[in-house]
């Protein structure tokens, strides 16, 4: 019997044509996805894609960071240069802030940056401690995410989880006991990175399931189709965790072309591409739908901290439809 992500293997070289088309019209919010991996012309396609808002959760950047002054810029960039990047291609940018599980392991680092934490997660923009959980599933990570889920209680901020690539199964289910053990509310709580092993159990627990379209280590949009014909739309959200690795942020609008072809109903698709996750995040105050209906006045000759998105006289926008780079 082939595994999921020999199912998706399986799909590569099958082919249908893009066609966003299909999902003209319709918003959609991508609840996870990392831009400060990405470039200015990922925004660009991402706003052409019908993307309004995002949220960005704070994550490991490839290779561990050696000092707390790495995490303080890190932050910093979130709720300050990538909020504005977003904003001038009229996109709303919101944050999660927390220390990810692969780092929690570098325990003299950690207790630093648990010190920095409470300076960030009360910051505008900021809508959830994330995000947060286990990896290896070590005794550091279980205490640090034990810490966080006590910031998160004590802010009122929704917290985003981060099952493991390893043992999945298992770390999910321990992660929601734990949250649970704390005093958590369920419907406060995201739990990301889901597979058909794991939808079941969280949403049984009254937890929000998020999935991230990325391949071969997560799901494939043609098994999220199916999960939510089975399941139905009912908090279930769909994101694209893109990265620095091979992934793509227009998973979500994508996703959602695939499911009008096949036959889920434009209502379900609102829901799990746009509507679910910002009822989930609105919990934190700091996000709601009338925030994402007001259009931003786009002027890219805007300055943040004395620097734009347009560098030595570029134009606002290339021209994507021609052969000359000028």
């Amino acid at each position: 019997m082939c595994s999921y992500h020999e199912q998706d293997r399986a799909s590569m070289g099958q082919r249908i044509a893009l066609d966003l088309e299909l999902v003209k019209g319709l918003r959609f919010f991508d609840p996870h996805i990392h831009m400060v991996s990405r470039t200015t012309d990922d925004y660009q396609a991402m706003a052409d894609a019908g993307i309004v808002g995002l949220i960005e959760p704070a994550f490991w950047l490839g290779q561990p960071r050696t000092g707390i002054d790495t995490f303080r810029d890190y932050y910093s960039s979130l709720v300050g240069w990538e909020r504005f990047r977003a904003s001038q291609f009229g996109i709303r940018h919101f944050c999660t802030i927390g220390l990810n599980s692969r780092e929690a392991n570098n325990e003299a680092l950690a207790e630093a940056v648990m010190e920095l934490l409470p300076f960030y997660i009360y910051k505008e923009g900021v809508v959830g401690v994330g995000e947060i959980g286990f990896d290896d599933q070590t005794a550091a990570e279980e205490k640090y995410y034990r810490l966080q889920l006590e910031l998160a209680k004590e802010a009122g901020l929704p917290v985003q989880v981060h099952t493991p690539h390893r043992d999945k199964t298992r770390g999910t289910s321990r992660s929601m006991d734990i949250a649970l053990e704390h005093g958590l509310d369920p419907g406060m709580v995201i739990i990301d990175h889901n597979t058909e092993e794991t939808v079941k159990e969280v949403l049984d627990k009254g937890f929000w399931a998020a999935f991230t379209i990325y391949p071969f280590t997560k799901m494939g949009n043609e098994r999220m189709v199916q999960i939510v014909k089975e399941y139905g739309p009912e908090r279930i959200m769909v994101n694209s965790a893109a990265d620095w690795g091979i992934s793509d942020p227009l998973a979500v609008p994508k996703t959602a072309a695939l499911m009008v072809k096949s036959g889920i109903s434009k209502v379900a698709i609102e829901l799990v591409c746009y509507k679910n996750a910002i009822t989930a995040f609105a919990q934190s105050g700091q996000l709601d739908e009338g925030l994402l209906n007001e259009k931003i006045d786009v002027d890219q000759g805007q300055k943040f901290e004395g620097n734009s998105i347009l560098r030595g006289g570029q134009q606002p926008r290339r021209d994507t439809g021609s052969i000359i780079i000028s």
